[in-house]
């Protein structure tokens, strides 16, 4: 009777059952399809990879001499005749194998079974040490073939590696659902199966229709389809491929050294912390529900950093990504249900905070800056999000629990701020000071805060300790009044609760040589007066030069005073480019000023300036000043007008690059940085391209950018281009037409005719 009885009842419920597990056999060949497309994808980039790698071994052991076999084998090894037979490299004695090792007069087995043995060794550590480099300026079918192998996981963005993961789950909890569901499926199947059998099997259905159900109220199977849609598009034409590679260097890097395995030491990504520090740290988790951009390893350890230790300083050198790690943290917490989060910041990269931020998180934006900062912290506190503002403007705003303004929450918490981010922090090392002192006042009253610098701090104990203090006063307390030498093992060790700092040439091992930065500035009340008489007057050369106009005020000279001032803290030389003369003016004098003028950097990290050179200077006097520029140790500054320095000149000893406005041809921009960023270049190069938001800089970047882009980044690498860059670039006197009267327009100014000379 129970048989009967279970079977009908099996029969009654089986079109529920069967569809049930269908549309968990749906959603799990759907993920073993997805798992199996970025299985292919990636394997396609480690084949595109193998030759270039093997190439690059090859290159290596063709320069280890013969004699370094000695020290592998730690002196056992005797080679007196082995030079005089013709093999001079570790690379030659593997190809030459042991028939012809054996020929060498004097060379016994023993020696020639050591020599290949040791040789081996020397191969197998080049093959674990060396970095394939994609020259961009000199593609050729093998690096053409990685870098369009990279361009479809690029292409198809962070959501796959999420969508990968979600298969991945979902392959290995389904897949033994499914199996023990089978007799479900039915009736005869149901039958035969036993009490046993069909309870197990009524079980695993249960099991299957609340993973399925789960995975589709979070829009799950759209996500597989969606993803696998991505990784069929196959990669794009060859010359799209190398130029989003151009664009976004960084990201196909950083997913090359994922694939092939080539992840700096972790020791130097963890910035050499102790270990029980690092532990905790590793075992922090990082939700990416909110974030949209990937990170590289030592980046996610930088946000993890910043969790599991609560109030930290990121010191990481400039070009590292401090602000993609902290948008990590914000997003992280934002998944936890934290809903209101501070970053202060110069104004000078104000605009940059809040693009960086709309681009690379789902995380609401409101900026607490000019005339209507007052109400929009109000909107902020209400409806919550990321607020970004300044230094100065921060004194005007309560801090949390100041007469209750920033808690009315009902006691839950839920008004708190979750994470307090200041950037530049350096900027607040003098306690005495009063943007410090609000600094200080919020930190205290915030559960977390995350203070970032470029700059080496630990140079300067004194002034470290004061932004430690804040932080955590017991480790400042520990730390005393004594000059810590930079560096030092117990220093390090002391700060290391509250401080992670990781340099370049530690954990960028395959970084690409050259990274690309626009930094978007908002003009100052000043800046903004002089630009609008430019329109007025239809001047378009005035136009673009406007925000040097008048330097007391000016947003961009700020700015290129502190990315010089950083990089000579780190011991970088700077070139500076701009189109106009008067513009270098303004630069040397901000940066060198004579005459008893302000001092422009600090005593201990000035760099010498160089410069100008200008289309006026006679070119054997240009190679003098570039040569004194090369020969300084350290940090300097050389200016030069860009078409004077684009073409011609080997500025290789520069690895910052500042373009003080856009350049009307791209090509001019290009063969510029093409300059510093050249073979025999031995560090990453920066480039920073300095913009003003809102007027001429934001329109010609526009128009060149939907106009050109791809047909210059394209052509430039032909000799036709580099020879004759007006063939493919825009009119300049269309383009400066179109854009004064579109200003004239937007400003609402009758303006005069227009003016292209400078």
């Amino acid at each position: 009777m129970d048989g009967a009885g279970t079977v009908g009842g099996a029969g009654s419920v089986g079109r529920d059952e069967r569809d049930t597990v269908a549309r968990g056999a749906r959603l799990y060949e759907a993920a073993r399809a997805l798992s199996a497309n970025h299985e292919r994808a990636v394997e396609a980039v480690r084949a595109a990879l193998e030759p270039l790698r093997d190439a690059a071994v090859r290159r290596e052991l063709d320069a280890i001499p013969v004699s370094r076999l000695q020290d592998v084998t730690e002196g056992r090894l005797r080679l007196g005749s082995v030079g005089g037979s013709g093999l001079r490299t570790v690379g030659e004695v593997l190809d030459a194998g042991p028939y012809r090792l054996r020929q060498i007069p004097g060379v016994g087995q023993r020696t020639v079974d050591r020599m290949l043995a040791a040789a081996r060794r020397l191969a197998e550590a080049a093959q674990e040490t060396v970095a394939v480099h994609l020259d961009v300026d000199r593609p050729e079918p093998r690096t053409t073939a990685l870098v369009a192998a990279l361009h479809v996981l690029v292409e198809a963005g962070p959501e796959v590696r999420r969508a990968v993961d979600r298969a991945a789950g979902l392959e290995r909890r389904l897949g033994p659902l499914l199996a023990e569901a089978g007799p479900a499926t039915g009736r005869l199947r149901m039958l035969v199966a036993g009490r046993e059998g069909r309870a197990r099997a009524l079980s695993a259905v249960a099991g299957v229709r609340s993973l399925t159900e789960e995975a589709e109220r979070e829009g799950v199977p759209e996500l597989l389809a969606q993803a696998s849609v991505d990784l069929l598009r196959g990669p794009a034409t060859e010359a799209a491929a190398w130029v989003d590679f151009a664009l976004r260097s960084a990201e196909y890097y950083g997913l090359l050294a994922e694939v092939s395995g080539r992840q700096p030491p972790r020791a130097a990504a963890e910035g050499f912390l102790p270990d029980e520090i690092a532990e905790r740290v590793r075992a922090q988790r990082l939700d990416d529900t909110h974030r949209r951009v990937s990170l590289r390893g030592y980046q996610a350890f930088g946000a993890r950093f910043a969790l599991a230790q609560r109030k930290v300083i990121l010191g990481d050198e400039m070009g590292l990504g401090k602000t993609v790690q902290a948008i990590a943290v914000l997003a992280h917490l934002a998944a936890e249900g934290r809903n209101r989060f501070l970053v202060v910041c110069p104004a000078s990269v104000l605009v940059n905070w809040t693009r960086e931020i709309e681009a690379r998180s789902a995380l609401r934006v409101t900026v607490l800056h000019g005339p209507d900062r007052h109400e929009a912290f109000a909107d902020w506190r209400e409806r919550g999000g990321v607020a970004v503002t300044t230094f100065d403007a921060l004194r005007g705003f309560p801090a949390p629990g100041d007469g209750g303004s920033d808690g009315d929450d009902g006691g839950d918490g839920s008004g708190e701020v979750g994470l307090l981010v200041v950037d530049e922090a350096h900027s607040v090392k003098n306690p005495l000071a009063k943007r410090s002192q609000a600094v200080a006042r919020w930190v205290e009253r915030c559960e977390r805060a995350l203070f970032m610098t470029g700059t080496p701090m630990e140079n300067r104990v004194a002034e470290f300790r004061n932004l430690v203090g804040m932080l955590d006063p017991g480790i400042a307390d520990a730390l005393g009044g004594r000059d810590a030498p930079a560096g030092s093992v117990a220093f390090r060790e002391a700060v290391a609760p509250v401080y992670l700092r990781r340099n370049q040439e530690d954990v960028l091992a395959e970084l690409p040589s050259l990274q690309q930065t626009d930094e978007w500035e908002e003009l100052s009340a000043s800046d903004e007066e002089a630009y609008q008489e430019a329109v007025l007057a239809g001047n378009f050369m005035a136009m673009r030069r406007a925000a040097y106009a008048r330097p007391e005020k000016s947003a961009k000279l700020g700015r290129l005073r502190e990315i010089v001032q950083e990089a000579a803290e780190n011991g970088h030389k700077t070139v500076v480019f701009s189109h106009f003369r008067d513009v270098l003016g303004v630069v040397e004098g901000a940066l060198a000023p004579r005459d008893g003028g302000r001092e422009a950097l600090r005593p201990d990290t000035a760099a010498p300036v160089f410069g100008p050179l200008t289309g006026s200077v006679p070119a054997e006097r240009r190679q003098r000043i570039v040569d004194g520029f090369a020969a300084v140790e350290g940090p300097a500054v050389l200016l030069a007008q860009i078409q004077a320095a684009g073409v011609g000149l080997n500025l290789q000893a520069a690895s910052v690059v500042i373009i003080c406005e856009p350049q009307v041809k791209p090509t001019v921009e290009h063969q510029a940085v093409a300059r510093a960023h050249r073979m025999g270049q031995v560090r990453p190069v920066r480039v920073y391209r300095l913009l003003a938001a809102g007027g001429v800089d934001e329109r010609m970047v526009r128009m060149l950018e939907r106009k050109t882009r791809l047909f210059d980044a394209y052509a430039r690498r032909s000799a036709v281009a580099e020879a004759t860059p007006d063939a493919v670039d825009v009119s300049d006197t269309e383009l400066a037409r179109r854009i004064v009267e579109e200003e004239q327009a937007r400003l609402g100014a009758a303006g005069g005719s227009l003016t292209t000379a400078e």
